[in-house]
């Protein structure tokens, strides 16, 4: 299968699912592996949480046992950040225990920032950056472009004459239509650049896109440092995005009816999420929507790219065994070349806070589902380790309360989970809680329990046990995520680009481990209202 058809490019699953601390990569569409406990990406709304009393986080000269700041020291003293002339940003950390290196190609444009009408081109455009450039998957590119334009011309010609019911001319329209496709598609190299990838030793060809960024990662050799420099800035310097665009739209369609139309859980999702959020565009789709896919145009996909993909839009980050120096030389050759632009300016609505209870219910033919939602703030919010302490309580793993008292000892539920971040962190977001009803059991019964859990922590301070557990689970899911370089490289850039500096990854640690259950009281209380909150019912449809 290519790369670009794979299920984690099209849903932004993450491919290090030891990652739960932060639930960074999960997009809109893993709706459909819930059961096995994976969540979408998708969400926003106004910081309801009351200020905290004031927490200063100071490096300190003998850190405390507890502390992430050895390891800080650590990767400090091997890692090199610089910026070119253009704007581009490069984050390169030196691992030499073997001669591999994991490359990381950061867009900061994601689903939240498509115009309207124009959702899921973002994801079409990650698609897209596999078919190739002016000299990758073309046999023949003077040729191929003309076919390119005309197959544009046609498609609209058709649009117009369907919408003034010209039957016949539609018919030569399209039949002139496959013909020229047919002649661009002999010009065509099918996935060149994954074959000079795999022949030079490279793996892990892949990307994603989420509601906030899109993703380009694969690993090479540490010898093949220049010609990963090389395809990658040709890949963005002068990419074809017209080159099987019409094909590459009907696989997306088809993705969508897999995951949505005929997924009741997918459905579910997408209609919570657009009752959770009125204004700001975390209620849309990632995938995009059925009709919005069907009208975008290669030259939508272009405007978007040109305006999004800017050198100072763009983040590279470089982990493996290479001297920063020679990727410093490397990139000023090659990247070097693209031309500086205005940083794109964000046109993202604030979500006004909600008042009242929102709740939207489904009957479908499907096992019943309950879903609840509370808005919370955003990834650099000081409050935002408490919300990720809160989640790991009520639904980390078997562990937590969710699970040990809706499955375990109520048997309420053949699953109990959730997620702090949803679907996204830059913005304001949700904290989401689901779970799917045992047999004999109704969503009602799982909306009792799961309340009784969260007023009991505004209720009950959380013990000293509990709650360390809980920061010993997070700092060991963070940490074992950093070992791979990919997983590296991935987390950098998201600090980097989100919070504006990477060295808050391993802050957020310590601003975990300094949480108290009084900060837990004082979160849950304000969050978890009737006000904030967000239902969904799947109910399973009679007869």
């Amino acid at each position: 299968m290519n790369h670009f058809r794979s299920l984690r490019a099209v849903f932004n699953w993450s491919n290090q699912r030891s990652l739960k601390l932060l639930r960074l990569f999960i997009t809109y569409f893993a709706i459909a592996i819930l059961v096995s406990g994976s969540l979408p990406e998708i969400a926003l709304a106004q910081t309801q949480t009351a200020p905290p009393p004031p927490r200063t986080l100071q490096p300190s000269k003998t850190p405390a046992k507890s502390s992430i700041q050895p390891y800080l020291d650590r990767v400090v003293k091997q890692l090199t950040k610089f910026q070119l002339d253009n704007g581009m940003k490069f984050i390169v950390l030196e691992r030499h225990q073997a001669p591999v290196v994991s490359f990381l190609t950061y867009a900061d444009v994601g689903g939240v920032d498509e115009p309207d009408k124009k959702t899921g081109v973002a994801h079409f455009l990650e698609h897209l950056a596999f078919k190739g450039t002016q000299r990758i998957g073309t046999t023949d590119y003077k040729a191929e472009k003309p076919l390119l334009e005309r197959l544009e011309q046609l498609d609209n010609q058709i649009r117009t004459a369907k919408a003034d019911g010209k039957k016949a001319e539609v018919a030569r329209l399209q039949a002139e239509f496959k013909q020229v496709e047919a002649q661009a598609g002999k010009l065509v190299k099918q996935n060149e650049m994954g074959q000079i990838v795999e022949q030079a030793g490279g793996v892990g060809l892949n990307a994603n896109t989420s509601t906030e960024a899109t993703r380009y990662f694969y690993s090479f050799p540490s010898n093949k440092l220049e010609l990963w420099m090389s395809l990658e800035s040709e890949r963005f310097l002068e990419p074809v995005l017209s080159r099987e665009f019409y094909k590459e739209k009907d696989v997306i369609l088809e993705e969508r009816r897999l995951r949505v139309e005929n997924s009741p859980i997918g459905l579910m999702i997408e209609k919570f999420i657009d009752a959770a959020y009125k204004v700001h565009p975390y209620r849309r789709p990632v995938i995009g929507y059925d009709e919005d896919i069907r009208n975008l145009t290669p030259t939508d996909v272009q405007k978007f790219f040109d305006t999004y993909y800017a050198p100072n839009n763009l983040a590279i980050a470089i982990v493996g065994d290479v001297n920063p120096n020679e990727v410093k030389r490397l990139a000023q050759i090659y990247f070097g070349r693209f031309q500086a632009k205005a940083k794109p300016q964000s046109q993202i609505s604030v979500e006004p806070k909600q008042t009242e209870t929102r709740q939207v219910t489904l009957e479908l033919a499907s096992q019943p589902w309950y879903l609840e939602g509370y808005h919370r703030p955003a990834i650099k919010h000081p409050d935002n380790a408490v919300y990720e302490i809160i989640g790991r309580l009520l639904s980390e793993g078997r562990t937590s309360r969710l699970y040990k008292s809706l499955v375990e000892k109520q048997q309420l539920a053949l699953t109990a989970q959730g997620q702090s971040g949803f679907p996204g962190d830059k913005y304001p977001n949700l904290m989401l809680f689901y779970a799917l009803t045992a047999p004999g059991h109704t969503v009602d019964e799982l909306a009792t329990g799961l309340r009784q859990e969260i007023d009991n922590l505004k209720t009950q301070p959380v013990t000293a046990v509990e709650l360390q557990r809980v920061k010993t689970q997070a700092r060991a899911d963070l940490l074992r995520s950093l070992d791979s370089n990919t997983g590296m490289a991935q987390l950098l850039l998201e600090y980097e680009v989100k919070t504006g500096d990477w060295q808050n990854l391993f802050k957020q640690l310590d601003e975990i481990a300094a949480v108290t259950p009084a900060d837990i009281q004082r979160v849950a209380k304000a969050a978890f209202t009737p006000e904030n909150r967000t239902i969904g019912k799947l109910l399973s449809k009679q007869g």
